[in-house]
């Protein structure tokens, strides 16, 4: 009889629909004890928060999305006081986000984007919660932007798209970096050479759900319970096992959301 443990992993970054219990109840059947379900504007920030007081092995985050960041002050307000009111209640909120600037779309003007990451970021340090950004085509605003409001603890560039210059910076200012299915894609080069450099203490991986399925599931809706293939592409980059990833990116999830104990599967 082996000794040998299973796999467990964290999905640190995903959107559930409707309600969910489906995609996590088939998510811990496959190893992934946590998923982080992430809120990008009021609506989905208020049904995360929910998923995360009914479902075993949920946690959210509250946040504004560059692409809407025109929504403005209003939004932020609603958003602050959803965070007040779940630290208060002492449960479900992980971090802010997810926020940062998307120069790719630019479905919000630029100026309101960096308002709204600026924003969010003096939330988390307000909070003390972790912070989850997106950044897309905006690498020198998010850093200039960051250095500005100061780096909070905690820090995650999620879906990283950089390559070693931008995974040094994000390391060099405190961050970490998470790794979603796009390291397993074959022009991904650049990614695979970032997770190849990141310390063992400092990354993640994600499925961004229900988008950027990983091969060999690319194509199809992407689902919390695919993280363990992108756990095995980072591998492949690393030169390590899949098992390694694993343990590494899981207590290091733990660590950054403060997760806690992981609830049994």
């Amino acid at each position: 009889m082996s000794d040998t443990q299973p796999e467990v992993w964290v999905d640190s970054h995903c959107h559930l629909w409707e309600d969910g219990a489906e995609l996590v109840a088939e998510a811990h059947r496959d190893g992934v004890a946590w998923v982080v379900d992430i809120g990008t504007d009021v609506e989905r920030s208020i049904a995360a928060l929910d998923r995360s007081r009914t479902l075993p092995g949920v946690a959210a985050t509250v946040g504004l999305h560059p692409h809407d960041a025109d929504e403005g002050p209003a939004a932020l307000d609603v958003l602050e006081q959803l965070i007040a009111d779940a630290c208060a209640a002492g449960r479900g909120l992980v971090a802010v986000g997810e926020c940062g600037l998307d120069y790719y779309y630019e479905h919000s003007d630029r100026a309101s984007q960096r308002e709204a990451f600026a924003a969010q970021i003096a939330m988390a340090h307000r909070y003390e919660l972790a912070l989850v950004i997106h950044s897309r085509d905006a690498w020198e605003d998010t850093f200039d932007v960051l250095d500005a409001e100061g780096v909070p603890p905690g820090t995650v560039f999620h879906c990283f798209t950089g390559g070693p210059d931008e995974a040094r910076a994000a390391l060099d200012r405190g961050a970490s970096v998470s790794f979603s299915g796009i390291v397993s894609f074959r022009n991904a080069a650049e990614i695979r050479d970032a997770a190849a450099l990141v310390p063992a203490d400092r990354y993640l991986v994600e499925t961004d759900a229900p988008y950027l399925a990983p091969v060999p599931q690319r194509g199809k809706q992407n689902r919390p319970s695919w993280v363990r293939f992108v756990g095995e592409a980072v591998a492949a980059a690393r030169g390590v096992s899949a098992s390694q990833v694993a343990a590494e990116t899981t207590a290091n999830a733990v660590r950054i959301f403060g997760l806690g104990d992981l609830p049994d599967r």
